[in-house]
């Protein structure tokens, strides 16, 4: 079987191992499950409410829920490990269940969702949020929300952190999903921050008088010296292109890799085309001059039929 088959297949599994546990330990107050394969067999931990009821008396219940197991999921000899919950307001999964049984008994949705949001925030939690979807008070469905605290939605924070649970209300206008998302206490979130009381910080260099702006401002401008009518003024009488360093204009042309052009070159060429531009118009000037006397004399020498020959 392919690694991508055999993902489907565990957690199709999983799922299914899950949903017993729910039926069959729903009162027991069920509260998630972990599997991991072992060379041993497949270990299972159970979260229960309520322990007790998982194992039963004198562990009845709890050999009969691993024959099952083994029965149902072909399991290769599962071993049940049961751990109690320490505070149940605290687990998504034992409150979505809560909040289900309230509202098939007859609680109003408000006053329910309302009730228990505010006990998993006296249990520490960081944030909360309950998500009724159904048809809540009559006919037509519609969504209810209720958030207390922070929830994260998106991201691995989502993945991680938050723990997540789901119960169904059965109703006689029809079923209601329950969804409970809740941060514990003490979870670490990427943008959280801390700050800090009596640290000792070390002092900032300030700046000296003769750097900052006002002693700038308050000194006088420098003198620009005065240049009278008898004192000689150097004027540059060469041309730009003499001033210019080649020197430095090599070390471009190196730093840039492009090939330098002269400008004697350049005008060298241009005289040359205009040379042979000129050349080229004589030439045709000649040739049409020589066309037409050979014209003229072509006509001159055609004699003119006299009136009597006429």
């Amino acid at each position: 079987m392919a690694d991508e088959h055999q993902f489907i297949e565990d957690g199709l599994q999983r799922s299914q191992i899950d949903e017993f546990f729910a039926e069959e330990l729903g009162r027991a107050g069920y509260g998630g499950m972990d599997v991991a394969k072992t060379p041993m067999g497949t270990q299972i931990v159970l979260k229960a409410e309520k322990p007790g009821m998982v194992i039963g008396k004198g562990g009845k219940n709890i050999r009969k829920v691993t024959q099952q197991l083994e029965d149902r999921f072909n399991l290769d000899d599962p071993q049940i490990d049961v751990q109690e919950v320490e505070e149940p307001d605290l687990n998504a999964r034992i409150v979505a269940d809560r909040l289900a049984n309230a509202l098939e008994r007859g609680w109003y949705f408000r006053k329910a969702g309302h009730t228990t949001i505010d006990r998993i925030m006296e249990a520490g939690a960081l944030g909360a949020e309950i998500v009724l979807s159904g048809k809540v008070t009559g006919a037509r469905s519609r969504v209810e929300k209720f958030n207390r605290g922070y929830i994260k939605h998106n991201g691995e924070p989502a993945q991680e952190i938050v723990d997540e649970g789901q119960g169904v209300a059965v109703m006689k206008l029809g079923t209601i999903g329950v969804t409970v998302k809740t941060i514990p206490p003490g979870a670490e979130l990427p943008d959280d921050f801390e700050v800090h009381e009596d640290v000792d910080v070390e002092p900032v260099e300030q700046m000296t008088e003769t750097e900052g702006v006002e002693s700038l401002l308050e000194e006088e401008p420098e003198e620009i010296p005065d240049v009278s009518e008898n004192e000689d003024v150097e004027i540059p009488t060469e041309a730009p292109e003499e001033v210019i360093d080649e020197e430095v204009v090599e070390d471009v042309i190196e730093e840039t890799g492009e090939e330098a052009v002269e400008t004697g070159a350049v005008e060298e060429d241009v005289e040359s085309v205009e040379a042979e531009i000129e050349a080229n118009l004589e030439e045709l000037d000649e040739e049409v001059e020589a066309e037409a006397e050979d014209l003229v004399a072509e006509m001159e020498t055609d004699e003119i039929p006299s009136e009597d020959e006429e």
